[in-house]
């Protein structure tokens, strides 16, 4: 048997999946059908995947009121433990009124159920609070606001028994891993560090140069892409994959990183969502997050570097992945290489800074990218991505809030 050398999970010495098996699972399947059945949000159902696949260990479902309003405002639940955003479940009024304490309810996602809910307790909440908190605006231009503000009015707290993994494994094959999954691949690899690179774009030259300094402090990369879903304009995840997988195969050693993904919506939440993939990789198995300029973020919403600072704001051992801190990264010219502001000495006239949204923006006008933007493998790709577009359709991929990850 491989020891395991990795960093213990989030809040537990072992990972706590929810998700039911075998004739457990078979049993609650035929449950269901007797159960009432709520719907439940594409971000609902990310992160119920999420308490099943033991990527939100040691949570053992959705958050009650107290805890809520401790996640807002301190950043960790009622009994203490650090958490940076709430995980909520909520429906309507006329629902929730249909349903007591202790009843059991079906998670829908779809037609297909998700999981089932031990009802504890429901609460309202004040939506524009949680969203200052966790957003730091309540402008529903902000997609993680709008998200918050068009959910239900009612939010239902309770355990869950976890039913499905969705489309992901089949969709995604060996690219989706639970954490489980990508703790045994570690230890076959015998890596001890590990550092997550964390991206809902495809990778381009400035992406490749952080993950490269990540590869020469720590055992191995894993590059980990968000499955779920993204605001209108991100490029689809399928997209994003094949472009990933390109780019490792031709630019990285294979005994150096790994490609995968998760299942989660993105939130958009600038600082406080770098600390919740921080986190959630711990239990993953890395040591490290990759942190780069405006991690998670949209638009103006955040400061290049807010997703950095936030991780000296938390108390020390709140978990235990750190931060590894990149300043801007950019080809520079003078240097005939990537480079950052703390290795370069060139006039910032030198510099060509590459992001997402340049990239998007250049390759929806028909817009010619250099090398030094791309790798030619990688842009291939994307073109034939764009190509399939209509050019009346592509005003929404140009511009739309995109962040360096």
């Amino acid at each position: 048997m491989m020891t395991d050398k990795l960093v213990k999970p989030h809040g537990s010495d072992s990972l706590r999946p929810l998700l039911l098996e075998g004739d457990v699972l078979a049993a609650a399947l035929e449950k269901v059908k007797t159960l009432p059945q709520i719907q439940i949000t594409s971000r609902e159902a990310g992160d119920l995947i999420m308490l099943g696949i033991g990527g939100f260990t040691p949570l053992e479902g959705f958050m009650n009121k107290s805890d809520w309003q401790s996640v807002c405002d301190n950043m960790h639940t009622a009994s203490g433990l650090f958490w940076p955003i709430p995980i909520t479940l909520s429906t309507d009024k006329v629902t929730a009124a249909g349903l007591e304490a202790g009843q059991e309810v079906a998670l829908m996602f779809g037609d297909e159920a998700m999981g089932i809910l031990t009802l504890f307790d429901q609460y309202s909440i004040d939506k524009e609070h949680e969203c200052q908190k966790v957003y730091g605006t309540t402008e529903t231009a902000h997609p993680g606001v709008k998200m918050v503000m068009e959910q239900g009015d009612v939010n239902l707290a309770g355990k869950v028994e976890v039913l499905s993994q969705g489309d992901f494994p089949e969709k995604y094959g060996d690219v989706y891993m639970t954490p489980a999954q990508t703790r045994e691949y570690f230890n076959s690899r015998g890596w001890k560090t590990v550092a997550a690179f964390q991206t809902r774009n495809p990778m381009h030259r400035s992406h490749e140069y952080l993950a490269k300094i990540a590869v020469e402090i720590c055992d191995g990369v894993m590059i980990h892409s968000l499955l779920g879903a993204l605001k209108p304009g991100d490029i689809p995840a399928d997209v994003r994959q094949e472009a990933i997988g390109t780019l490792i195969d031709h630019y990285f050693r294979d005994d150096t990183v790994v490609q995968s993904g998760y299942p989660l919506d993105m939130r958009y939440a600038g600082p406080r969502e770098a600390l919740l993939h921080a986190l959630f990789r711990q239990n993953y198995g890395c040591s490290h997050l990759i942190v780069g300029r405006d991690h998670a973020g949209v638009g103006d919403y955040y400061g290049a570097f807010d997703a950095q600072d936030i991780f000296d704001e938390i108390p020390e051992g709140a978990m235990l992945t750190q931060p590894i801190k990149i300043d801007w990264t950019f080809w520079c010219n003078a240097c005939a290489a990537m480079a950052s502001t703390k290795t370069c000495p060139h006039d910032a006239s030198e510099h060509v800074k590459v992001s997402g949204t340049k990239l998007r923006k250049a390759l929806s006008e028909d817009e010619e990218v250099p090398e030094n933007f791309s790798r030619p493998e990688v842009l291939e790709i994307l073109r034939r991505y764009y190509a399939g577009i209509a050019k009346e359709d592509r005003a929404e991929v140009k511009l739309t809030g995109a962040s360096a990850q």
